[in-house]
C-alpha cells in the first residue's frame, strides 16, 4: 500500500495493544501501541498520525484527558474511544470533546477494522472539504476577479465592505456581467464562508416547482409528494442563498419570501408549523425591478427587503480596458484545460475585441475566446479567426444624421447611412428603446444594433 495510514494505539492492557497492533498491520495500516498514556501524549506530534485509538479508563491519565490533549495539539485528528463500561453520560462527554466513535470491549477484530475504515474515510472527506473550501475561497477572493477599470474597482470596494455585514444585497446588471461571481465573492469573504452557498435561477423553473424547491414540502402536500423534502432555504441554513433573476419570482412566492426575510421562518408546503433557519439572502436581476414595482409585478416591500445594498455591475462595453486582461485570463484557462499554447490575439484582433459592443458581456467574450482557440492553428489568434465568431464593424464611423441635410444632396454611401440611421432611430422609438425588440424587427443581432448606435452617434434622447 503506497500511502499507509498511521494509527496510534493507547491502552494500559499490553495484550489488547498487541492484538490491535497486529490486526491493523495485517490490514495494511501502520500502527504503534503505547501502554502509558502520559508517554504517548508527550511524544504526540501534529501530523504524525492519521487516527488515534485510546482506552477511557487508564491509570495516570484517563482517555478523556488523552482526547482533550490530543485535540489541543491537532484538533482535526479523528479519535476512537475504547471502553468496557459504556454509559450514555460517558459517550456524550467523549463526543462533546471531539471523539469520532466509541468501541465497546470485548470486540472482534473485524469490528475494529470496520470502525477504523469509517473514521479514516470521514477524516478524508473532511480534508477534501477543507481543500475544496480553500480552493473556492482563493477563486472568489477579490484579487482573482479580473479587471483594473475604475468601474470594477468601485464595485469591488463595495463588495469588500458589504461582505462582512450580514445584510441583503441586490446585484444588478446586464446578462453575462458576472452577477453570480460577485455573489460568491460576497459569500466566501463573509463570516458564513464555512457554510453552503446555494444558488437558484428563479426564471428557470415553473411557479409550482419553484415554490417547492425553495421552501420544501410535506409528504402528501400535492400529487407526487411521496415523502417529506427540505427546500433550498434549509439546505443553505447557516450560509447564503442566491436568488438569480429574482424579478421572475411569482407573486405567491414573493409573499412567502417576504415573510421569511421579516420573521426568519417559513412554512413548508402542506405544513402548518413554521420552520426557522439562519440564511443570508443575496439576489440578482438584469431587469428593472423599480419598473416592476410600479407596474405591480413585484412587491414594493420585498424590493426594499432585498435591496438593502445595491451593487451594479457595469456592462463590458463600459469597461473596455478590462478586455485584454479578461482575454488573457480565459486563454490561460483554456491552455491549461486542453494543454494548448496559444499566446493571445494579434494586434488587429485585440483592437477588434476592444471595439466590439459585447451585448452578451463577459459570458459572450469567454465563449468567443473558447471558439477561437478551438479553431486557431497558430500561437496568436488572428482577426480572420475572430471574425468567424463575432460580427465586428469594418467600416469607419459615419456622420451622425444631424450633420446631413437631405438625402438628395448626399453621395450614395452617405445617403444610405442617413437612411439606416433614420430607420434605426424609428425602430428604437417604436420599441421604447428596447434594443432586443428593435434588433428582432430589423432582422439584426443585438451586437450589430449596438455598433450602429455607436457608429451614428445616437443618444438615448434621440429615441426615448
Amino acid at each position: 500500500m503506497p500511502d499507509k495510514k498511521r494509527i496510534l494505539l493507547i491502552d494500559n492492557e499490553e495484550g489488547l495493544c498487541r492484538m490491535m497492533e497486529q490486526v491493523l498491520l495485517d490490514n495494511g495500516y501502520l500502527a504503534r501501541a503505547y501502554t502509558s498514556p502520559l508517554k504517548a501524549i508527550e511524544e504526540f506530534r501534529p501530523g504524525a498520525w492519521d487516527l488515534l485509538i485510546t482506552d477511557i479508563k487508564m491509570p495516570g491519565m484517563s482517555g478523556l484527558e488523552v482526547l482533550q490533549k490530543a485535540k489541543e495539539k491537532e484538533k482535526d485528528i479523528p479519535v476512537i474511544m475504547i471502553t468496557a463500561y459504556a454509559t450514555v453520560d460517558m459517550s456524550i462527554q467523549a463526543l462533546r470533546k471531539g471523539a469520532y466513535d466509541m468501541l465497546t470491549k470485548p470486540f472482534e477484530p473485524e469490528e475494529l477494522v470496520y470502525r477504523v475504515k469509517n473514521a479514516l474515510q470521514q477524516s478524508r472527506l473532511l480534508e477534501e472539504n477543507r481543500e475544496l473550501r480553500a480552493e473556492l475561497e482563493g477563486k472568489f477572493c477579490f484579487d482573482n476577479i479580473i479587471g483594473a477599470s475604475g468601474g470594477l474597482k468601485g464595485v469591488l470596494e463595495r463588495v469588500e465592505k458589504v461582505a462582512v455585514r450580514d445584510t441583503s444585497v441586490l446585484i444588478t446588471g446586464e446578462s453575462g456581467t458576472g452577477k453570480e461571481l460577485i455573489a460568491q465573492a460576497i459569500h466566501y469573504n463573509s463570516p458564513r464562508r464555512e457554510r453552503k452557498f446555494v444558488a437558484i435561477n428563479c426564471g428557470a423553473l415553473p411557479e409550482t416547482l419553484l415554490e417547492s424547491e425553495l421552501f420544501g414540502y410535506k409528504k402528501g402536500a400535492f400529487t407526487g409528494a411521496r415523502e417529506n423534502r427540505h427546500g433550498l432555504l434549509e439546505a443553505a441554513d447557516g450560509g447564503t442563498l442566491f436568488l438569480d433573476e429574482v424579478g421572475n419570482l411569482p407573486m405567491n412566492v414573493q409573499k412567502t419570501l417576504l415573510r421569511f426575510l421579516q420573521e426568519k421562518e417559513f412554512n413548508r408546503l402542506g405544513e402548518t408549523a413554521p420552520t426557522r433557519v439562519d440564511v443570508r439572502v443575496l439576489s440578482a436581476t438584469n431587469s428593472d425591478l423599480k419598473e416592476a414595482v410600479r407596474s405591480g409585478a413585484f412587491r414594493e416591500d420585498l424590493y426594499y427587503r432585498l435591496n438593502v445594498v445595491n451593487i451594479h455591475l457595469p456592462p463590458l462595453r463600459e469597461r473596455a480596458d478590462d478586455i485584454p486582461l479578461l482575454a488573457a485570463h480565459f486563454i490561460a484557462v483554456q491552455n491549461q484545460k486542453f494543454d494548448a499554447a496559444v499566446k493571445g490575439f494579434d494586434k488587429e484582433a485585440m483592437q477588434a475585441l476592444c471595439d466590439c459592443a459585447w451585448p452578451g458581456n463577459i459570458r459572450q467574450l469567454k465563449n468567443v475566446i473558447e471558439a477561437c482557440m478551438a479553431m486557431a492553428g497558430e500561437e496568436h489568434i488572428s482577426r480572420e479567426t475572430l471574425d468567424q465568431f463575432v460580427e465586428i464593424d469594418h467600416e469607419p464611423v459615419g456622420i451622425p444624421p444631424a450633420a446631413a441635410t437631405t438625402a438628395g444632396e448626399l453621395p450614395f454611401n452617405a445617403a444610405l447611412e442617413r437612411f439606416e440611421a433614420d430607420l434605426l432611430t424609428g425602430l428604437l422609438k417604436k420599441h421604447g428603446g428596447n434594443i432586443d425588440a428593435a434588433a428582432r424587427e430589423a432582422g439584426m443581432n443585438m451586437a450589430t444594433i449596438y455598433r450602429k448606435i455607436k457608429k451614428y452617434g445616437l443618444k438615448k434622447e434621440d429615441y426615448l
